[in-house]
């Protein structure tokens, strides 16, 4: 492969070898271009040479043509004859078939290996984006990790994630003291934006066993590195769960991966297909996190390259990162257009013998501009070549094909039947089922107090102690006499109110009589 990834022929007639140099290959890099301008073989023969170089690959097959990796092209091939004719202009005299070390990974484990994360290792970022929640709802959101910790409640699951908003719910006055206030109506929304995510087949990404990393950068046999092709046909019906799956997957190389420097060759090139779905309507947290690891992790030995049909779908501060350049035909139909294909022509860096922004316009199917990062990492001129054509088979295996690489594949059965371990859902339920039991012990106790108070009130049972009757004769008490009684009533009604009046009414009479 010469001192790189062999790419094509650049020049007049075509004869100037271009290669994408492997020290530099952890620069990252951009491929762009219209549909059906090519993208999809150069991304084919990209993974070739890597592969062919020793170095693991992932990417994701969105339209399945990418499946062809694992199985040799062959001269009955009805473009054989137009390969042929292409390797003799470019000069690529040691063309074979050949077919590379293929794994194939499915999110919903039904054309490839099973591959799962766990919601805590998914962060609340990036579920929070998964689900397009409210700034208030992610809010709650982290909260919800913030108790997993402190209690003890690991979040593997979605069922895991629900008891907990379930249980945050029903404790909600008492957080609300140490975490602020938290509505019945904003978890009912994540419960409900989580119902969405698992009816669009994002339910079985979240569990174990968890995928692990170093499956992703294994080596063949041979010492080829290992194409690691996600199938993201029907994964594409949900754009949001595809770029968030590859942006945790990328996140995740950056968290792990130990430093490396500048290492002579990447230890995985990693390719971000539909690039533009990772970027439309997200929030600057997120923008700024995928800049920051893009910065980064070049220095964790992995190269990104970016793939979508215009650069402007690329963050500038981002852009400006690429270093290697891939860029097909851009069509130029509208003002928006325009400016794409000028942008695009201005982040070349300039050939005196090349009108760049006009090359990008004219180039046919299987041209491209390219610039690739040279000595010292300074970006080299751009230039029109033509791109070889792939070794492998040009389109989808068959699936009794996939089925076979399936049951040969190093990762077989490792990831097939899910675990589900002792985690928050069934801790929770576990402390459920233990206060009922609880509170049903007590409420069968009061009942049964209930029943003895009103036993005793009925005089059903009595265990008091008996009186015993006095032997004493009761005194008996002498009646007053009429003369007595008569004499008691006046006397009462002297010290009455009568009274006072009549002795007043006497005193008054002696004195006026005075």
């Amino acid at each position: 492969m010469g001192n790189g990834v062999f790419v094509g022929g650049a020049g007049a007639d075509h004869a100037e070898k271009q290669y994408l140099d492997l020290g530099y290959a952890n620069r990252h890099g951009l491929v762009a271009g219209a549909t059906g301008t090519g993208k999809t073989v150069t991304l084919q023969i990209l993974a070739e040479g890597f592969s062919a170089a020793g170095i693991p690959v992932f990417m994701a097959d969105v339209k399945g043509d990418l499946s062809g990796l694992a199985v040799a092209g062959t001269e009955t091939h009805k473009l054989h004859g137009a390969f042929s004719e292409r390797n003799a202009t470019i000069g690529f005299d040691d063309f074979t078939y050949g077919a590379f070390p293929v794994c194939f990974w499915d999110l919903f484990g039904e054309q490839g290996h099973p591959v799962r994360t766990t919601v805590t290792e998914m962060g609340p970022l990036m579920l929070s984006r998964l689900m397009d929640l409210s700034e208030a709802q992610e809010g709650i959101l982290n909260i919800a990790f913030r108790l997993s910790d402190e209690e003890g409640l690991p979040l593997l699951d979605l069922d895991d994630l629900r008891s907990m908003l379930v249980w945050m719910g029903e404790h909600r006055k008492d957080l609300s003291l140490r975490y602020g206030n938290m509505s019945v109506a904003s978890i009912g929304a994540i419960q409900r934006r989580l119902l969405v995510l698992e009816n669009e087949g994002g339910g079985g990404l979240f569990g174990e066993p968890a995928l692990e990393l170093s499956d992703l950068m294994q080596r063949a046999p041979d010492g080829r590195g290992m194409v690691n092709i996600l199938a993201a046909d029907k994964l594409m019906h949900s754009p949001r769960l595809y770029a968030t799956f590859l942006l945790w997957l990328l996140s995740e190389l950056f968290e792990e991966l130990p430093e490396v420097g500048d290492p002579d060759k990447p230890r995985l090139v990693f390719f971000f297909d539909e690039a533009h779905l990772l970027f439309d309507g997200a929030p600057k947290a997120l923008v700024d996190k995928v800049e920051q690891v893009a910065r980064l992790i070049r220095s964790k030995g992995v190269g990104v390259y970016f793939v979508t049909q215009s650069p402007d779908d690329i963050p500038e501060d981002i852009l400006g990162q690429l270093g290697n350049r891939i860029q097909h035909a851009l069509r130029a139909f509208t003002a928006r257009d325009r400016r794409a294909l000028r942008l695009a022509a201005e982040t070349y860096r300039d050939n005196p013998a090349l009108d760049i922004e006009e090359a990008i316009r004219t180039v046919g199917v299987g041209e491209a501009v390219t610039s690739f990062l040279e000595r010292k990492g300074a970006p080299g001129m751009a230039r029109r070549t033509l791109i070889r054509p792939p070794s492998s088979q040009l389109g989808p295996i068959t699936l009794a094909e996939r089925r076979a690489i399936l049951g040969a594949s190093p990762q077989a059965g490792k990831y097939d039947t899910p675990v589900d371990r002792n985690s928050a859902h069934e801790i929770l339920r576990a402390r459920a089922e233990k206060a009922a039991r609880a509170a049903e012990e007590a409420e069968r106790a009061e009942a049964e107090a209930e029943a003895q108070a009103r036993d005793h009130s009925a005089g059903r049972r009595y265990s008091g102690t008996r009186v015993s009757r006095s032997t004493s004769k009761p005194v008996r008490r002498r009646g007053k006499s009429f003369g007595e009684a008569m004499g008691d009533m006046v006397m009462k009604e002297l010290t009455g109110t009568t009274g006072r009046r009549i002795v007043r009414g006497v005193l008054g009479g002696l004195f006026r009589g005075r």
